[in-house]
């Protein structure tokens, strides 16, 4: 989803990504490279913590542009009612739970894709939110989740 409309240092978004971006959607780098560059794929900006109502609508969005999806890692202490799996579109997509609290989504697709999205707090700020799904996405990008939320204003991160 990200363009070439924006230059390797730029904390901007695409433009016209500068209007959708608001609670409930992802923001996905979905370029396939020959080694894998950043440390996060994407961002995804809840409205809630409760996963049940989250996320199908996220995962029926990836599986729209990833295929099937297998597995979803989650932090067990950022989420509501977490079950052991969903269906989504017809799939079983089993939902794997731990106590790290490092303020990502895991996505696994086929046995070994895996990809590493930012949760964006649901309180955080329009103008917060925007910054960190900006430098999650970028190809560069070197902090981890926890640092982006610090160094942006969107707060501590799901379990904060």
């Amino acid at each position: 989803m990200t363009g070439s409309d924006t230059s390797p240092g730029s904390r901007r978004l695409p433009s016209g990504v500068h209007e959708t971006v608001r609670p409930g959607c992802a923001l996905l780098r979905l370029e396939t490279t020959a080694s894998r560059e950043g440390v996060l794929d994407g961002a995804w900006w809840p409205r809630s913590r409760d996963i049940g109502a989250e996320l199908p609508e996220l995962l029926s969005a990836l599986i729209a542009h990833l295929g099937p999806v297998m597995r979803v890692g989650l932090d067990t202490a950022a989420w509501e009612g977490l079950p052991t799996r969903i269906v989504v579109d017809d799939q079983v997509v089993h939902i794997d739970s731990f106590p790290v609290g490092d303020d990502t989504i895991l996505i696994t697709r086929g046995d070994q894709d895996l990809f590493s999205l930012l949760v964006v707090p649901p309180n955080a700020t329009p103008e917060a939110a925007r910054a960190a799904m900006a430098q999650a996405v970028r190809a560069d990008n070197v902090s981890q989740a926890e640092q982006i939320l610090i160094d942006t204003g969107s707060g501590r991160g799901p379990s904060g």
